[in-house]
């Protein structure tokens, strides 16, 4: 069965995409430690990070490199901290997070509860960061 992500890549789930080229795909998460917390996937469905081809690998940092200076660009924070917890979701992704004081990234604060209008907002805005 495809995961939850797969299903957003295929388009059979609603996501407030931010980038995507051919290989990989930025969707803001519905369940936000802080506003503007972004998932980046391999479009390629793989369980586990390190189980990834190394040029899969470094092509997924790259772009995440690229997306968060765009979040970086837009966003008020500090800085874009980078996570990769892998046990949510059976699909590679990592989480970048805007940063402005370091609980900001503790998985274990509860989780935001956004719009889809506060949603669409971020993303319009982080997209204008490219």
């Amino acid at each position: 069965m495809a995961s939850l992500f797969s299903r957003i890549i295929a388009r059979e789930l609603p996501a407030q995409i931010v980038a995507e080229d051919e290989q990989y795909i930025a969707f803001l998460d519905i369940m936000p430690l802080v506003k503007g917390h972004v998932l980046v996937v391999p479009k390629r469905e793989v369980s586990y990070i390190f189980d990834l081809e190394p040029e899969e690998l470094s092509g997924l940092h790259l772009f995440a490199q690229k997306v968060a200076k765009a979040m970086d660009n837009t966003l008020n924070c500090t800085r874009i901290g980078m996570a990769v917890i892998g046990l949510e979701v059976p699909h590679v992704h990592i989480h970048l997070v805007p940063l402005r004081t370091v609980d900001d990234i503790n998985f274990t604060r509860p989780k935001l509860k956004l719009t889809e209008q506060d949603l669409a907002d971020i993303a319009d805005l982080i997209r204008k960061g490219f």
